[in-house]
């Protein structure tokens, strides 16, 4: 009995574990009154990058994050359902010019996080970097999705 219920949790955590998505990654850049902050960023693409974003992860290095970039500028909610780590969410406008920030996320929330307008992509940071960093709102962001 105790083989077959071990053997059935392996199975769970395979299965959970093929599930998961793959990344892509490249380079980001935020020019802020500090200087120019750089990150190597996770690309969320696809709906399904988009529905996994951070979810299971229990640490992420200082400089990377996870830019999550949708087909069309318009208003964006996140939640924070089964993320790990608390986050800096950057609502991002189509000329990458940052919108809005909500800092220091929790995890497991269900509150709604949103965009003050419309948005084309959100990056994800680990909790107070917009902080440390001085990232604010009216700052750019560089990166090919924006062209710039």
């Amino acid at each position: 009995m105790i083989r077959a219920l071990a053997f059935a949790f392996l199975c769970l955590l395979a299965a959970n574990a093929a599930a998961l998505e793959n990344f892509e990654k490249s380079a980001l850049s935020i020019e802020t009154a500090k200087g120019v902050q750089e990150f190597e960023v996770e690309l969320a693409i696809t709906p399904a990058q988009q529905s996994q974003g951070l979810m299971y992860r229990r640490d992420m290095a200082p400089k990377a994050g996870m830019l999550f970039v949708y087909n069309r500028p318009q208003p964006l909610s996140f939640w924070m359902k089964n993320t790990l780590i608390p986050l800096d969410m950057i609502f991002i406008a189509a000329d990458g010019r940052i919108l809005n920030i909500r800092q220091r996320t929790v995890p497991h929330s269900l509150a709604p996080v949103r965009s003050k307008g419309y948005a084309l992509a959100v990056l994800e940071l680990n909790g107070g970097t917009t902080s440390r960093l001085g990232i604010k709102p009216g700052d750019r962001v560089r990166h090919d999705v924006f062209g710039n």
